[in-house]
């Protein structure tokens, strides 16, 4: 089948005023918009994209830059970064085009370009997400005894990141489904507005795949993660020291699910509620927040898992050429950086309780039998962990 059929879905290509002509997006745009809206997207696009971009390409650089960076813990953040800097690279440039425009112009071999490219990094950086949680889960709970995070597991990982998403999202370009314009005709994707037995089962198929399960990943792996953080926090109490760490992680924590929420949940329900009533009308621009939303998630990954990790920030710092301090912080050695980790409370909250524990470990081994998964933490893993 052609992959650059178009789409047989029609519905879709007619005009909302019930014009006798049908509505071409690859020709010219949906006259019931004002031309200022498609100004007001492509100005949106162009900051969302320049953003992404700078943020994603410094996350991939200072990482190659310092070696103390490139550790198995992080490198699912540079795999979140490079995913994040291509969606904005091709469907985010797309985007900005075309809503200067007001129309799909490039025609629909591009739609087609821009639908499975933003689809396809788009369930990438998803899915690193989960997988980060589940490695953060990993290295902290130690469910799996002494047995180290390495840079194979990582890369394993991560290819079956990558795999798993493509798997799920270059089915519409052989037949199941299609990749086709969205009702504003700016912004190509899944084909959600198809009442046909085929779409709707991929559909389902893809929401099940690339929102449920890995949200399932994200919730399960922190709320263990902070259950064991409370049993931490509970003994420490016993020996007279704060609860505040906890309270830090918590609040971290919280924050990363709500992100994900934020990005995720009005493309999950758009694309489930299109599914069910495929004749619903929606007005054009109500129809492109969801997809507008998605995009705006490759600017606040990289601040909320990279630029709030203090290591980073010193590397990049020190990058940038400010601070003979802040140079000297992020090259120290090892054994001095373990004790500016345990002592700076403002400092990566999660991991500072690791080191606590292992200070109160040496004090009362028997109290603290329970929670020997964080005595086995090593530096390189305390040191690195992006939170």
């Amino acid at each position: 089948m052609d992959v650059f059929r178009a789409p047989e879905n029609e519905s879709l290509l007619s005009d909302s005023t019930a014009s006798s002509t049908p509505w071409d997006p690859f020709h010219h745009p949906l006259e019931i918009i004002q031309p200022w809206n498609f100004q007001l997207l492509a100005a949106l696009m162009f900051l969302v994209t320049s953003l992404s971009l700078s943020e994603n390409f410094a996350v991939i650089l200072v990482t190659f830059k310092f070696k103390q960076l490139r550790q198995p813990v992080n490198y699912v953040i540079v795999n979140l970064a490079i995913a994040d800097f291509l969606v904005s690279l091709i469907g985010g440039t797309i985007s900005f085009f075309t809503n200067i425009k007001g129309y799909f112009y490039m025609g629909h071999w591009a739609c087609v370009l821009e639908g499975f490219a933003i689809t396809f990094f788009g369930i990438v950086g998803l899915w690193s997400l989960a997988l980060l949680a589940f490695e953060r889960y990993i290295v902290i709970c130690r469910p799996l005894g002494n047995m180290r995070l390495r840079g194979k597991h990582a890369a394993l990982g991560i290819i079956f990141v990558w795999i798993f998403s493509f798997i799920w999202t270059i089915p519409p370009t052989m037949g199941w489904s299609s990749y086709t314009t969205s009702k504003i005709g700016t912004t190509c994707e899944p084909n959600w507005y198809s009442g046909a037995y085929n779409d709707h089962t991929y559909i389902i198929t893809f929401f099940t795949t690339c929102f449920i399960l890995p949200l399932l990943v994200i919730l399960v792996s922190y709320g263990k993660l902070m259950r064991k953080l409370r049993k931490v926090s509970d003994t420490q109490g016993r020996l007279g020291t704060t609860r505040k760490p906890e309270r830090q992680v918590a609040r971290m924590v919280i924050i990363m699910i709500l992100a994900f929420l934020f990005c995720w949940s009005p493309y999950a329900a758009f694309s489930i509620l299109v599914t069910a009533w495929p004749s619903i009308e929606l007005e054009p621009r109500l129809a492109a927040i969801p997809a507008f939303f998605s995009k705006t998630a490759t600017v606040y990954n990289p601040i909320i898992y990279v630029f709030m990790n203090k290591q980073f920030r010193r590397c990049f710092i020190q990058l940038c050429g400010c601070s003979d301090q802040e140079t000297a912080t992020c090259n120290m050695n090892p054994t001095l950086e373990r004790v500016v980790i345990t002592q700076d409370k403002g400092g990566d909250e999660m991991f500072t309780i690791a080191a606590r524990n292992t200070i109160s470990n040496r004090r009362n081994e028997n109290e603290q039998r329970s929670c020997h998964y964080f005595t086995q933490l090593t530096v390189s893993e305390n040191k690195v962990c992006p939170m």
